[in-house]
């Protein structure tokens, strides 16, 4: 017998061999040990060596707070945090293997989950497991924002993962009572939470954090709790230790669960979930390419608008608007082939635009920037071009670009309306533009790997591999180009920012519509519903769909406020859901002569919208005076060409190639709906933190009933040197405690002005509301109240501007200290404009002189003291100059009746812009009938009393370029 088996063993291929097992619920026994370990032993050592350290948050300590909360013990303190740190460390593991090992469970053993659904809760899983890295050892003292992205994206996971994981769970009952015991109870307990957590953070009620405490502590209890029940689903589930070569010693018998591990096909990783991983990975990077498109296609306009903005009219670098038409070059069919297959190393060559923020000559930025641009776009059409015969991978890549602007938005919501690779933005204000050049050459690269793996294969990643174009016969370039072209202006004027459109349809306090937080969530949403209804092109090319489209166009622009907002929802929806069609009938046309009309049809709508507001400074200007009715009928009409010959297009596809792509085209659908439902819950969280973190507004100082109020001109804010100022504008108004402030020339919701709202970052910091002025369709350079003080009631005014640019105006009450007082911020015509100017004035004046209430005015008059127009202002309007005796003034004034004013001064822009900022102190009074008519005397600083004085910080030689100036100190009155 012996000799038969050795004849047997020489005779045959080694035998696998189990060398030993281990039961998986151990894994799920050491994840629970390490995680609970993790977090109660750094609060029992936290509690011991930094107990009331650890108890202290911002507004209370010990006794009011008695208990921690999970951050500040485990992020805050050694040796608590490096405790904490190891044992999540241990952790890991186990988490991973939990993780991989539900997959094998609910797909292989019970069945209780496709093959599809358990690799998308096992991507959850991964990704979850890896953020909660992010967040533990990334604390918020080394880097908040990362360490909140982290802890948020763990905290989006963690719905799919609990849900899907309920879901797929076997019809075990006691796995099934916990799992739903604890899920109910980590849900429930979020409400109260977040209730405790506003409690504390808006309403600052001691002791309100050390209950937020308690709930957040729970959460943790819970959430390790929910994985932990996978050890009684785990009973007879366990590793095996395999030796495939055969094992000298003797094996270990096998158990029937244990053999089920071998090398049978259906056992190994699926071949088609490593294919979804990989489809997945390529989604996320082509994604991030297309944002960085956007980024910079959004930006260049903006440089570009840096130098007529100085030079007061045409510069001559709005040339540079012209580099959009670069891939016409297209037409050339061997630069357009290597294009298409090295698009990597172009898409890494197009980052010169990111990197151009590394030159300080705003003249270098602007080149480098369109230099970027113009490959990155030039790239995203070569590879359209070259798919035209591969019908779902075309698509595949017009949703991704379509993504890439849902991710634009999203990202500009979370920095205040700012891109953080933008070039105007740098480290010190906010700017992330390393990592944005990092992540740009990672994805690139992927992009590069992927096509060069699967050239051989496929052609050029699946692309058409004769590279000629042929048109069908009833398809007419020219009207392609119309619809491709009007749609990428639509979405870049209105569709860019999130809160584009509520700004464009702006109106007065009460009824001012709706606020970018948290309604911008809904326009991403709007955005996101109409690329998933891409997919159904009867939809979209019918005439009735298109109907829907110019009918919300009409209501967006006819109305305002929330009437208008719905109207631009639905018409985002439509733009939205339109795009890919038309993108796709570019791509089968002569590349030369379309994309050429196209851009050309696209950079005349650019024109147009900026001839409209600038009409005053541009040839034929007076044509496009006030007509954004036009640009949008245009604009429309356009797109419905675009539509009608679409709709006509003949599908060239044979029926079995389409059938060859469809498993691959139902794969685009799915990761297109799972990032733009992503791309939602990630603009909830954001405006969810936005909301949470803005500061309540209320007067710096209100012991004495004083308030400061000031007018700056702050030129769209870009500073001197071409950078976002808005970090620096804040820094100002905080320091000089301006209560209500008035800033002019502030309207940035254009092309030209990048689509910013720069003023909601100002409003949220430092707790302020905000009258965002007349809106963007109004036609104006934009004027905007910013008031500590609540707004009862505001109205728009458009100045009567018969010949020169439109003057705009702010009439506002606000409740200050219980009493109503008017406030006027007003910006008027030009010098080369004298009867508009003195018809401007009229209408501020008879404004005034018909309030009852206190007023302060806050405008720009373009006068000098003592002169016609200055006393038709401050006679007419039954108003107090703040200081007579200042001559050296010409734009900015300041008026007031019914107070006693304080104090007077004036302050230097710090180069922010070119324009000082002026302010006044004030008091409200019991009688304003006594103080309608002001005492000139001056009073020496030292006669009043300190907490009305102005800071002193701005004395000398001040801080940050900003100083008191002129007279050097500021001034003090009796009234």
């Amino acid at each position: 017998m012996a000799e038969k088996s050795a004849s047997f063993s020489a005779g045959s291929p080694p035998q696998p061999v189990t060398l030993t097992k281990i039961a998986a619920k151990y894994v799920s026994y050491s994840h629970t040990v390490f995680a609970y370990s993790a977090f109660f032993i750094a609060l029992l050592v936290g509690c011991y060596t930094h107990y009331e350290k650890i108890v202290q948050n911002e507004y209370y300590g010990y006794p009011d707070e008695w208990f921690p909360s999970v951050s500040a013990t485990t992020g805050d303190r050694y040796p608590a945090r490096a405790i904490f740190q190891i044992f999540i460390a241990l952790t890991s593991g186990p988490r991973f293997a939990l993780v991989f090992l539900w997959y094998l469970y609910t797909v292989y053993s019970v069945g209780t989950s496709s093959r599809g659904f358990g690799t998308f809760l096992l991507t959850v899983g991964v990704i979850r497991t890896v953020a909660c890295g992010g967040w533990v050892y990334i604390t918020s003292t080394d880097d908040h924002l990362t360490h909140d992205i982290a802890m948020i994206l763990y905290l989006v996971c963690t719905l799919p993962w609990q849900l899907g994981v309920l879901y797929t769970s076997s019809k075990n009952a006691a796995a099934l009572k916990w799992r739903r015991l604890f899920t109910i109870a980590f849900f429930t307990s979020l409400p109260p939470m977040i209730y405790f957590f506003l409690q504390h953070k808006v309403h600052k009620i001691p002791g309100a954090y050390t209950t937020y405490a308690f709930f957040e502590w729970s959460l943790i209890l819970y959430d390790v709790a929910f994985d932990a029940v996978t050890a009684i689903d785990f009973q007879t589930f366990e590793f095996s230790i395999v030796d495939r070569s055969g094992a000298q010693g003797a094996p270990i018998a096998m158990s029937k669960e244990g053999s089920a591990i071998n090398t049978s096909a259906e056992d190994r990783i699926s071949p088609s979930f490593l294919r979804t991983l990989a489809s997945a990975r390529g989604f996320v990077t082509e994604i991030y390419l297309a944002f960085v498109f956007w980024s910079m296609l959004t930006s260049l306009a903006l440089l570009i608008w840096y130098f007529p903005l100085w030079h007061m009219g045409i510069s001559g670098y709005e040339a540079f608007l012209l580099i959009t038409v670069a891939p016409m070059v297209l037409g050339i069919r061997p630069l357009r082939r290597l294009m298409a297959k090295y698009r990597g190393l172009f898409h890494v060559a197009s980052l010169i635009g990111v990197a151009s923020y590394l030159w300080v000559d705003p003249a270098m930025r602007l080149t480098l920037t369109a230099t970027g641009l113009a490959i990155s776009l030039t790239t995203w059409m070569s590879t359209w071009l070259e798919m035209q015969n591969q019908g779902a991978r075309l698509e595949r890549s017009i949703l991704i670009w379509g993504l890439g602007l849902i991710m634009h938005n999203v990202v500009k919501m979370a920095w205040w309306t700012e891109n953080p690779i933008w070039p105007i933005m740098h480290k010190a204000n906010g700017g992330m533009n390393e990592a944005g050049i990092a992540l740009g050459i990672i994805a690139s690269l992927d992009v590069l790997l992927r096509d060069v793996m699967t050239s051989n294969n496929e052609g050029i990643d699946g692309l058409s591999s004769s590279g000629s174009v042929v048109a069908k016969k009833d398809s007419s370039w020219l009207m392609a180009s119309a619809g491709f072209g009007s749609i990428l202006f639509a979405l870049h004027s209105m569709y860019s920012d999130s809160s584009a459109i509520m700004r464009w349809s702006v109106a007065g306090y009460p009824n001012y519509g709706p606020s970018p937080v948290p309604w911008g969530v809904a326009t991403v949403a709007a955005l996101v519903f109409g690329l998933i209804l891409s997919n159904n092109r009867r939809l979209t090319t019918n005439p009735a769909w298109y109907a829907i489209g110019c009918a919300n166009c009409v209501i967006f622009y006819a109305f305002d406020g929330w009437t208008a907002f719905y109207g631009g929802l639905v018409l985002g929806t439509y733009m939205m859901s339109v795009m890919p069609v038309l993108a796709r009938s570019i791509t089968i046309h002569p590349p030369f002569k379309t994309l050429l009309t196209t851009f050309m049809i696209y950079n005349v709508l650019c024109l147009a919208h900026v001839w409209v507001v600038a009409y005053a400074f541009v040839p034929g200007g007076v044509y496009a005076r006030e007509r954004t009715n036009w640009v949008l009928g245009s604009m429309m009409f356009l797109i419905g060409c675009g539509i009608h010959n679409a709709r006509k297009q003949v599908i060239q596809d044979a029926l079995g190639k389409k059938m060859a792509q469809f498993h691959f085209l139902k794969t685009t659908r799915q990761f297109t709906r799972l990032f733009a439902l992503g791309a939602i819950a990630a603009s909830a969280l954001v405006a969810t933190k936005r909301s949470v973190s803005a500061l309540v507004p209320a007067p710096f100082t209100s012991s004495h009933q004083s308030f400061t109020a000031g007018i700056w001109t702050i030129h769209f804010a870009l500073d001197d040197d071409m950078w976002a100022s808005e970090m620096r504008m804040r820094d100002a108004i905080r320091d000089l405690e301006l209560d209500v402030v008035g800033l002019l020339e502030s309207d940035t919701q254009r092309i030209i002005m990048g689509n910013r709202d720069w003023a909601q970052y100002i409003a949220e910091d430092l707790g302020y509301y905000l009258d965002y002025g007349p809106s963007t369709m109004k036609h104006t350079w934009g004027c905007l109240l910013l008031s500590k003080f609540p707004i009862i009631k505001s109205s728009h005014h458009l100045l009567p501007s018969p010949v020169g640019e439109l003057a705009c105006a702010i009439h506002a009450t606000l409740d200050v200290y219980g009493q109503p007082v008017d406030f006027i911020v007003s910006h008027n015509g030009q010098e080369e404009d004298p009867e508009d100017r003195r018809l401007q004035t009229t209408e501020l004046a008879r404004i005034m002189s018909t309030s009852p209430n206190p007023f302060v005015f806050l405008g720009y008059v373009v006068t000098k003291p003592q002169q016609p127009l200055y006393y038709l202002l401050f006679d007419g309007g039954d108003m107090n100059d703040i200081d007579p005796s200042d001559w050296d003034r010409w734009c900015q004034y300041i008026g007031y009746r019914g107070l006693r004013r304080v104090g007077y001064a004036r302050v230097s822009h710090g180069k922010i812009t070119d324009t000082e900022i002026q302010t006044g102190k004030f008091q409200v009074v019991q009688d304003p009938q006594k103080f309608w008519k002001a005492s000139y005397e001056r009073l020496d600083e030292s006669q009043i009393d300190p907490a009305l004085r102005y800071p002193s910080m701005f004395r000398g030689q001040g801080v940050r370029g900003h100083r008191y100036h002129v007279f050097n100190e500021p001034r003090y009155y009796v009234h």
